[in-house]
This record gives C-alpha cells, structure tokens and sequence, in this order.
C-alpha cells in the first residue's frame, strides 16, 4: 500500500453540529455596520431569544459604502447606525455601540494599538464569556483589521471564555455549524433592514444561500446554519449533537 506524503492535503474534520448556543454575556465585533447581522446575526437570534446579554460593537461608520453618492453625504453614518439598530431589533438585540473609525482605510500600527485599547475598554465593561468576531481569513482589510484588533484584546485581558470566527465575504472550513432555521426569518429581515446596502449588492441572497449550504453536511440540505472557527478557547462538549 502506497503511503501518503507529508506534503499532501488531509481531509478536514467533521465540523461539530450544535442546535443550540451556550448560554452567557455575549460580545459582537463588526468591522461595518450589518456585519453584526450578515455574519452571525442568527446566532445572536438565538441568544437573546435565550435571555442571554447581548452587545454589538461596530467599529467602523461605513462611510464608503455609498459610491454612487446615492444618498445624502451628511447624513449617511447616522443613516447606516439606524440601519444597524433596525436590523439588531429584528434578532432581539438593542444594545449596540459604534466607534466610528473610518473604514476602508491603510491602518498604521498606532491605529491597530487605539483599537485594541478600545476593545480592551469594550471587553472590561462588559465583560463577555463569549466574544464574536470575523474569522481570521475573512476577505476584506477591515475584517481582517478587526480581527486582529479583537483577538490582541483578548489575549491582553487574558480572557478565559469562548472566542468565536463568523465568515462574511469568505466560506471557512467550520470548527462548528450552529442550526438557525428557527431564525432565519429574522435573520433575513435584519439584513433587509440595510437598505443603503442591499441598493448596491443583494447580499441577502448570497448569505441566505451561505446559510443554506450550511445544512448540507449535518441536516440533509433542510434549513439554515451559520457556521463558525474556534478563535480562543474551546468548543463546549455537552452542546455537540450526535453525529
């Protein structure tokens, strides 16, 4: 029998399937604002409908998010905040905070320090037992910015809970899939809810599909799911269904 060279590619394991969350005071970073909704706004459907403390902090103003002009210029950073609280009320959640960096920026890396002093703040205030956050491969600077920003935080304060990837502009090989169906319908409202963006890509289609394609491995292509990375931390075992 031939052996496998060092070099060759493994198949990746099976991610593990949870039907529900754990239970906890949950942080949510987004680089823009409806990443907190596109990403794992079923996820944080679900924590609230648990009654667990929910806070999303959006980093960013996403301000170019408009370059057509389609909308009015001196408005439209508080437009895209009230699209952010209209589409958080649709998934039960009402606390969220913006920072208001400019987005689609070269960051320094005195500018990477003043964010992770800002979630270094964000995590001491609120102090989460699970932390949300793009997943470290997620194709756009500022997702990929925010990443690190969290990720240095959290090490910094030595957080000891569940820190967990969601994905946006690029699919992952999941650590865990967490079945949404019971809130997809939220889900969809929620991103429904970013009018300025859906006016320039249908982004709800194309998560709706992500969230569909993620019931292929574990529900027979029957439902929704939203799939996530294990940042820091480890995966509850009790929450896992059987496979």
């Amino acid at each position: 029998m031939a052996t496998a060279m060092a070099d060759e590619p493994r198949l990746p394991p099976i991610p593990k399937l949870w039907k529900r969350v754990p239970k906890g005071r949950v942080l949510a970073f987004a680089p823009h604002p409806d990443d907190e909704v596109a990403g794992p706004g079923g996820v944080l459907a679900l924590h609230s409908a648990q009654g667990d403390p929910v806070r999303v902090i959006v980093t960013t103003d996403g301000i170019t998010g408009d370059p057509d002009r389609r909308f009015a210029g001196s408005t439209y950073a508080e437009r895209r905040r009230a699209e952010s609280r209209a589409g958080l009320r649709e998934v039960g959640v009402d606390d969220v905070q913006f920072w208001g960096f400019p987005d689609s920026c070269v960051l320094s890396a005195s500018d990477l320090e003043w964010g992770v002093q800002m979630a270094l703040t964000a995590i001491a205030q609120f102090a989460p037992t699970i932390v949300y956050l793009p997943w470290e491969l997620d194709g756009h600077p500022d997702h990929h910015a925010a990443h690190l920003v969290v990720t240095r935080a959290l090490d910094r304060a030595g957080f000891r809970g569940l820190a967990l990837g969601y994905e946006v502009w690029n699919a992952m090989v999941p650590d865990v899939i967490v079945e949404t169906t019971s809130v997809f319908a939220q889900k969809q409202r929620a991103m429904l809810a970013h009018q300025s963006q859906i006016a320039y890509v249908q982004y709800d289609h194309c998560l709706g599909g992500l969230s569909a394609y993620r019931s292929l491995v574990h529900l027979r292509g029957k439902g929704y799911g939203e799939a996530f990375r294990c940042v820091r931390g480890s995966l509850p075992d009790e929450l896992a269904e059987p496979t």
